[in-house]
């Protein structure tokens, strides 16, 4: 026992004499999340991005958030509620009391014609009170949830696609949010597209992501 206790001891002094010899690899740092892009989270572009002077007259009183309370936004994500039906009040409740956070995670719902119109772009206490979001967890320090805007369409898009309207509808609010907060395209994500967020495939398989930039500025 006492020579094996000598043994390990000289292997030790030796160890950090020399150094953890040959080409043993570094161990690698596994997140309990898989990482989706690199950066994990978008860089901001070095000079800002001028957008066109944008009429904010025709847009819907209630998409202004309180003045007060006006956070400075870098990004949008887009979900599906994996849901045939819903609205915002629906969502609401799941969250509370399935989840137990204070309230529906989303900043915006934008209906497909079962429990509020089809198109009708809902905005939820979360938005109108800028506070952070509940809908895109698993990034580092939080930040789409902290830092990004949360809207989600009604619908399972892995097995549908969103209605005109909401294309519509949605086209209309990221552009309003574009030219508000200065966010290029290339900051609009899916969720499951978002800079260290987990694996999933939200907003859905048949979410027509490509043709969606394709009719934003």
């Amino acid at each position: 026992m006492l020579n094996r206790v000598v043994i390990i001891g000289v292997v030790l002094v030796l160890s950090f004499i020399y150094g953890c010899g040959g080409n043993e690899p570094v161990a690698e740092i596994v997140y309990d999340y898989p990482l989706k892009t690199s950066p994990i989270r978008p860089t901001p572009p070095s000079t800002p991005r001028v957008l066109p002077k944008y009429d904010e007259s025709s847009v819907p009183s209630n998409w202004m958030p309180l003045s007060w309370a006006e956070k400075n936004w870098t990004a949008i994500i887009i979900h599906h509620s994996a849901t045939r039906t819903g609205n915002a009040a629906i969502f609401d409740n799941w969250h509370r009391e399935g989840r137990g956070w204070n309230g529906v995670g989303y900043d915006f719902v934008i209906g497909n014609g079962t429990d509020s119109p089809d198109g009708q772009v809902e905005v939820t206490k979360r938005w109108r009170y800028q506070e952070v979001g509940a809908h895109c967890g698993g990034t580092p320090g939080n930040w789409a949830n902290k830092e990004a805007i949360g809207i989600c369409l009604v619908g399972d898009f892995n097995h549908s696609t969103p209605t005109r309207a909401q294309m519509q509808s949605l086209v209309r609010l990221i552009t309003f949010l574009q030219n508000r907060y200065n966010i290029p395209k290339n900051r609009i994500y899916g969720h499951g597209t978002t800079p260290g967020g987990r694996n999933t495939d939200c907003p859905g398989r048949r979410f027509p992501m490509a043709e969606l930039k394709s009719m934003l500025d």
